[in-house]
């Protein structure tokens, strides 16, 4: 945006500066002539003094450049009606570009060549051609050969957040309990009032698998001994429980949690989630890759279901050889809420998230003094993506109406208006509610962490997974894919700063936008080897700590088998 400049004078400044009217009262020319009558008018109010003030500073030298701002303040003063003028000038306010939601108006406006767009074919089945010129990760991770000593005593953990921040918690509480050679009670999980849900771990997870998975490296336990509970008197409250800072090393374990351990012979550690750091030694780093991609393994309930919507859906893609694209959408009502940006609801979206961000953060968004830019976390590409948005994005990249969708999310917040325009684009997608029946879900449907183990497993075997928004889900994911798929991720992540400005242009021109998205697709699949780095969690990472380089060999046995 171009500042605003003031006029300079030009050709209309005086030849000669006008001489001071004080030296002209001393001039013998002027000294003994009468008074004449002042031209200007009586001044009535405060605020006409201060215009004739200005008026008579701008005829003196140098007047304009010294009293430039007070000449703005002026015409401000003037254009707002606080001097006694007629004409009021009303300034609509300029929005920033990307700031506010355009997305209906660039889809009306390119929908027709959208349409007829036949210039490539679909994306699903050739996306991946050229990911693995620099080789394959194969999954290495060693189990241990040796026998277990005596443990030092028991831990008992309480993992909180949602499905997938309870995952990295029962990783990270196997690899402490691994290295304190302590004996690991099955995680409990902490009821919270965001999900609702009062699932316990053998809802979740196979208890079985997960313990004789691990029973070469760490003991596991369901629950604790009658004769350690007695010194508690049985009572949980009374077992010492550590406080632990966030991202603790695994020093501090040893240092600090491994000598009360020893002496108490059983303690908690409450709340868990994030109470490990992500760089840790290889032996930490071995067990969170074990628990993660080999020993944690979904209740057979909920892995018998989604695996067979993993088949239905490869079942209604033979069109692309049984490939299909996992999208993941938060556009949930609470998630709209939380985010505090704008869309096109007007007074009633309004209410509604009002009443959503106090049910369930209640006061956080009302603190005095809180303030909430809208325009700006737009901007920044904070803004959750719109259904209509998603799809835009998809066909942009090749994507066509054609590709079988598999949509992995809650319930969308005014989901009969904010997916019609996707499903116009997409109409063979497909929700975990589409796919299964009523009474395949029925056990599922008021547990929110097992509905989102669902679509884990359907997104995790999918050809391609897009993501539209951060958060440990999209985490878990992008790790999980590169272990199953040779260490590439085989995930969309679009750019969304970019994408707000994109949106926010109607007259871009389907041509233009399409080139746009081809761009960011090829950015995304650029980046999906990508090794751990410092500070990068292995879940999202994990090569090369949970895999290792294939070899040209095996590689080459790898493609001739497939």
């Amino acid at each position: 945006m171009k500042a605003y400049r003031l006029p300079n004078s030009g050709n209309c400044s005086p030849r000669s500066p006008p001489s001071s009217p004080r030296s002209r009262s001393r001039s013998p020319r002027y000294r003994h002539r009468p008074p004449t009558k002042s031209l200007k008018p009586d001044p009535k109010s405060l605020a006409q003094r201060l215009a004739w003030f200005l008026l008579s500073v701008l005829l003196q030298r140098q007047g304009l450049v010294l009293f430039a701002p007070l000449l703005y303040i002026s015409t401000m003063l003037f254009y707002m009606g606080t001097l006694s003028f007629d004409p009021v000038l009303v300034v609509d306010h300029v929005h920033a570009p990307g700031s506010v939601y355009k997305s209906p108006k660039l889809y009306a406006k390119v929908r027709s060549d959208m349409d007829s767009d036949n210039s490539s074919g679909d994306a699903v089945s050739t996306i991946w051609k050229h990911s693995y010129k620099g080789g394959e990760w194969r999954p290495c991770i060693k189990k241990s050969s040796e026998g277990l000593p005596e443990s030092n005593g028991y831990i008992f953990i309480e993992a909180n957040g949602g499905l997938n921040q309870q995952r990295t918690s029962i990783c990270n509480a196997v690899a402490v309990a691994g290295y304190l050679n302590a004996t690991l009670v099955i995680p409990n999980f902490h009821f919270h009032s965001i999900w609702r849900d009062p699932s316990k771990f053998g809802d979740i997870y196979d208890e079985e698998y997960f313990i004789k998975t691990l029973e070469s490296d760490v003991r596991i336990v369901k629950t604790v001994p009658g004769y350690i509970m007695e010194r508690f008197d049985y009572n949980m409250s009374n077992v010492y429980n550590f406080r632990i800072k966030a991202w603790s090393s695994i020093h501090y374990y040893k240092n600090t949690v491994l000598p009360k351990l020893l002496e108490e012979k059983f303690i908690r550690i409450s709340p868990f989630a994030n109470r490990l750091s992500f760089d840790s030694p290889p032996a930490v780093q071995r067990l969170r890759c074990l628990a993660n991609y080999q020993a944690l393994r979904f209740s057979n309930p909920i892995l018998t279901l989604g695996e067979t919507l993993v088949a239905r859906m490869k079942e209604r893609s033979t069109n692309n050889n049984g490939k299909y694209v996992s999208v993941h959408l938060r556009f949930e009502e609470d998630m709209v809420a939380f985010s505090c940006c704008l869309y096109d609801g007007g007074k009633q979206e309004k209410i509604d998230m009002d009443a959503a961000r106090e049910r369930g953060w209640k006061g956080k968004f009302t603190k005095p003094g809180r303030i909430i830019l809208p325009e700006l976390i737009r901007l920044n590409g904070s803004c959750p993506l719109t259904p209509l948005e998603v799809g835009l994005m998809l066909r942009g990249m090749g994507f066509g109406r054609n590709t079988n969708i598999y949509l992995a999310s809650g319930r969308i917040y005014d989901s009969e208006r904010y997916m019609a325009p996707l499903l116009e684009m997409f109409p063979l997608l497909q929700t975990k509610e589409t796919l299964a029946s009523a009474e395949e879900l029925a056990p599922f449907q008021n547990y929110s962490s097992r509905m989102a183990a669902i679509d884990y497993t359907v997104c995790l075997h999918s050809e391609g997974f897009v993501t539209t928004q951060g958060g440990n889900f999209l985490q878990l994911l992008l790790g999980h894919r590169r272990y199953l798929h040779g260490g590439h991720s085989r995930t969309i992540r679009p750019d969304k700063r970019k994408l707000a400005l994109l949106f926010d242009n109607p007259n871009i021109g389907w041509k233009n936008f399409k080139r746009q998205m081809l761009n960011m697709r090829a950015n995304s699949v650029s980046k999906g080897f990508q090794l751990k780095r410092p500070n990068d969690s292995i879940y999202s990472f994990p090569c090369p700590d949970c895999m290792c380089k294939a070899n040209k060999s095996e590689d080459s046995r790898t493609s001739s088998a497939t």
